[in-house]
Parts: structure tokens; C-alpha cells; sequence
């Protein structure tokens, strides 16, 4: 019978050593800062950080409090329009409303306009995933093999142009704004581009390359929602057209909470808006083809200006608020245990 194989070393052999070696590194010896912790610099950092978050937290707040701004919710006033709205058979049809609205006092400097929806979720991850990035691009990619079902292809094998169900869902009410003068009316000048971020314009979102965009789009077809193909977004500027028209791209920046607002144009300060929006009586008027009623929306129109602190938002100054309270209430309720523990390290003392 044949000696089994051992794997232990014999007696001449040295065992393999698994000490580390003796290096700083190794032995964990090499310098490092150990702060000591003393009782007046913790109660110091947590009265600090809480005065500094209070202080830029009612700052925020204040800010966002100045902002001057006026919501016009249409949804009720624009009720026979949403009623054909409802009926699919209705889609090529055109329907407007008017919505006549006071402004009391002067709204000086740049005026935003913004529409709101409300009840509308943009957070389902069904939806938030249906869309084509590659597509967006210009790039010639397969869209079957995308997120973008059903919103893929039609049923003879045409793809449809941007796909996915955030860009058929887009918003695609037209509002202009008026101002009414005794003796005449005049529409507001508005700027439809230049309201996306740059980064989206040039990067995120960019137009098949050709010779013109009716032919880099041929071959598609525009979403089941839309009216218009997408190259034809905006008849008056052919360079706001295709995927990098600014309504688009900036619908297609979907929202985490079910009421949202989104930027729509801004108003051009040129002959009688030169200052902004002058005190007076104002039209809306628009152009009704997005329904809401089905999931019981809301829409709005909302003209705002903004400060340093960005729009109407005081999130992020109560934010301030509230982790300064925190911090300033921590360092308080540190101060009493200790006062009260070196009371008893006296008296034991003693």
C-alpha cells in the first residue's frame, strides 16, 4: 500500500510565515490626525452649523417670498373644449378658449410663463423608462429592442418618431397672451427658445444628420398623440424643430411629483414689456388639445418672475430651516447631559 501525500511541511522545511510585513503601512503606523473630541468643540460645530442653516434658510424664504406671481388655473373655463378632447374621434379638431385674467400692479423685470398639470404622474418606471436615448441622439438604432413599447411601431411597420410614452403623452397646448387697451390689443411678445438647458440643446438631444429634416425624418411617423411630425414642431424657426425643439426636450425631463410646472416661453421686453408686464387687463388664449379629465387633472398658467434664489419654491429654505432647528436643539440637549453628569462627577467626588 502507497504512503499518502502529505501536505504538512517536514522537519528540515520552514513554515511560510503569514506575519505582515513590518512596514507603517502594514503595521497601520503610519501618521494620521485623531481628533480629541472635547465637549466645547462638539456643543461649538452644532451651535455654528445650526446658525448658518437657520440664517440661509430664512434667507431662502425670504427670497422665495418675493417673488412676484400670478396662477390661472383654465381647466373649468376651457370645459366645452376638454369635452371634445375627451372623444378620440375628435383629434384633428380645433378648439380654443379664451381666459381674461387683472393684473393689479406692474410685474417688473423678466417675466416667465410656465404651464402646470396637476394629477398627472410622470414617476411610473413604465414610463419613465419608455424612450430611446440612442434615438434622441440622431443615431439609426432599432427601436424594437428599446424601452419604448407599445409606443414603438405602427401596425405596418413604421417606426414611430421619437417613441416611448413620454414623448406621446407631451403637452401640447398652444397659449399666447394678450393685452387689452382701450383702444386696441396687443399680443405679448413670447420667446419659445432658449428655455432648455444647454447641456440637453447640444448634448442630450440632437437631429439626424441630412441635407434637410423632412428627409432625415423619412421613413417615420409622428406618435398616435401628436398632430404634427416631429420636424414640424415649430413652423416659424426650422432651427427649433426635430429633437432639439425646446418644448420637447423639455417635456421630456419628466417630473417626481404629480404636480409639476414646466417653463413655456418667456416674454420678450421689447416696446411696451421693455420693464416686464405693465398693470392692466390680459387674454389668454389657447389652443385645447391636451385632455386631463379622464384622470382628473388640473391645468394652470402661471406667469412668475424669478430672484437669485431661483422661482417660487420654498422647499429648500424650510430644508435650511429645519436641519438648523435640528442641530441647534441637539446642541442644547447636550449641553444639559453634561451639565448634569459633571453635577454628579462633583458630587461623588466629594
Amino acid at each position: 500500500m502507497k504512503n499518502k501525500t502529505s501536505f504538512l511541511p517536514s522537519e528540515g522545511e520552514a513554515r511560510p510565515s503569514r506575519r505582515p510585513d513590518n512596514s507603517a503601512f502594514k503595521q497601520q503606523k503610519l501618521p494620521a490626525w485623531k481628533p480629541q473630541l472635547t465637549i466645547a468643540a462638539v456643543l461649538s460645530s452644532f451651535f455654528l452649523i445650526g446658525v448658518f442653516c437657520l440664517f440661509v434658510g430664512v434667507c431662502l424664504i425670504m427670497s422665495a417670498n418675493s417673488v412676484r406671481e400670478i396662477q390661472i388655473d383654465y381647466s373649468d373655463k376651457c370645459s366645452d373644449c376638454s369635452k371634445l378632447r375627451e372623444n378620440s374621434s375628435h383629434w384633428n379638431k380645433e378648439c380654443h378658449c379664451s381666459v381674461n385674467f387683472m393684473l393689479e400692479e406692474d410685474i417688473l423685470g423678466d417675466v416667465f410663463m410656465y404651464y402646470g398639470l396637476q394629477n398627472f404622474y410622470q414617476n411610473h418606471r413604465r414610463y419613465v423608462i419608455s424612450r430611446s436615448d440612442a434615438q434622441l441622439l440622431g443615431r439609426n438604432v432599432n427601436i424594437q429592442k428599446s424601452y419604448c413599447a407599445p409606443f414603438t411601431t405602427y401596425r405596418n411597420g413604421t417606426p414611430m418618431a421619437p417613441c416611448g410614452a413620454i414623448a406621446n403623452s407631451m403637452f401640447n397646448d398652444t397659449i399666447d397672451l394678450f393685452y387689452n387697451l382701450k383702444s386696441s390689443v396687443i399680443q405679448v411678445p413670447l420667446l419659445k427658445t432658449g428655455n432648455s438647458w444647454w447641456t440637453d440643446k447640444n448634448v442630450k438631444f440632437r437631429n439626424p444628420k441630412s441635407y434637410n429634416l423632412s428627409s432625415a425624418f423619412a421613413g417615420t411617423a409622428r406618435p398616435p398623440y401628436w398632430q404634427k411630425p416631429v420636424y414640424l414642431l415649430d413652423e416659424d424657426d426650422e432651427r427649433n424643430n426635430g429633437y432639439v425643439n425646446d418644448d420637447f426636450i423639455i417635456w421630456m425631463r419628466v417630473s417626481a411629483f404629480a404636480t409639476f410646472r414646466n417653463l413655456y416661453r418667456r416674454v420678450r421686453r421689447i416696446r411696451q414689456f421693455a420693464d416686464g408686464l405693465p398693470a392692466g387687463n390680459y387674454t389668454f388664449r389657447i389652443s385645447y388639445n391636451f385632455p386631463v379629465t379622464k384622470f382628473k387633472g388640473r391645468k394652470h398658467v402661471i406667469l412668475s418672475t424669478v430672484v437669485w434664489s431661483g422661482g417660487s419654491n420654498p422647499f429648500l429654505g424650510i430644508a435650511y430651516v429645519v436641519s438648523g432647528t435640528a442641530a441647534t436643539l441637539t446642541g442644547f440637549v447636550i449641553t444639559v447631559i453634561h451639565l448634569k453628569l459633571r453635577k454628579k462627577k462633583t458630587y461623588f467626588q466629594k
